[in-house]
């Protein structure tokens, strides 16, 4: 219809970026390296707001930040709102993104929260002795084994992890507390203290904005008609053989990561 009447309004145009999985390095995770150009593309369509869909237990403290650093370094440059939707969870890594965002609206029954560090490990020194092996280690550097399961942990060894850990969490609630500044309701010693809420009680500490799902938000604010615009990374091609290249699958790796993923997941209960 607009294309013969010229002079109708255009639909806003709201870019939609879906952050969901576990934060991280591998190529199952949410990464700074494989989401920037789609954060760039959603700020250059000169959208009413850019919406994220946040549905992340955690993951990498450096990728959370790198993430939400870069959202919100776009979202200074140009003016442009964000608005950050969660779904089942932004939880740890994932509540750190979300903080990128000028407002979070989390679903009633979503997981939000979760700010700390953890450092998880297992150590198998009494398997070993039953099984009669004998660990050798040799290092150059007096504390190049720390926190090696098949040696007994260290006191040493602990207190270097949690000085590391401190420093992490200071970052995290620094940021924290800078993008929800004024927003806040509850003391330190309740909200950072690694402890998750579902969306409506975090709406009462002050870690959501609002309860609610994108649609009818969006819709609510900027009309019926609104366009929304999936922004997601192309899919690549699966080679078959004699289509000359090869295929690069590697379900070993994708095992690894799928019971990575089950571990952060677990830590929320989902």
């Amino acid at each position: 219809m607009r294309r013969f009447i010229p002079f109708l309004p255009k639909p806003k145009l709201v870019p939609v970026i879906r952050l969901s999985g576990t934060i991280g390095t591998g190529t199952r995770a949410l990464n700074d390296e494989a989401l920037a150009p789609l954060i760039e593309k959603a700020f250059r369509m000169k959208p009413a707001a850019v919406a994220l869909l946040v549905n992340s237990p955690g993951g990498s403290p450096v990728q959370s930040r790198l993430i939400a650093k870069r959202i919100r370094d776009l979202a200074d440059e140009t003016g442009k709102p964000v608005l950050v939707f969660v779904e089942d969870a932004a939880a740890s890594g994932g509540y750190f993104i979300a903080t990128a965002g000028d407002e979070i609206i989390a679903d009633p029954s979503s997981i939000v929260g979760s700010i700390g560090v953890i450092f998880a490990g297992f150590g198998f020194v009494e398997a070993l002795e039953k099984l009669g092996v004998e660990r050798r280690v040799h290092t150059a550097g007096r504390n190049k084994s720390t926190l090696d399961p098949f040696l007994p942990e260290k006191a040493e060894d602990v207190e270097r992890i949690k000085r590391l850990e401190t420093d992490i969490y200071d970052v995290f609630v620094g940021w924290v507390k800078q993008r929800r500044a004024g927003k806040l309701t509850a003391p330190d010693d309740e909200l950072f203290t690694g402890e998750f809420w579902s969306g409506q009680r975090g709406l009462g500490l002050g870690l959501v904005d609002a309860v609610g799902d994108l649609r009818s938000v969006l819709q609510g604010r900027y009309g019926n008609k609104i366009e929304l615009k999936v922004i997601a990374p192309k899919r690549p091609l699966l080679s078959l053989p004699g289509l000359g290249f090869p295929t690069q699958i590697n379900f070993g790796d994708d095992l690894i990561a799928a019971a990575e993923d089950r571990t952060v997941w677990s830590r929320i209960g989902l």
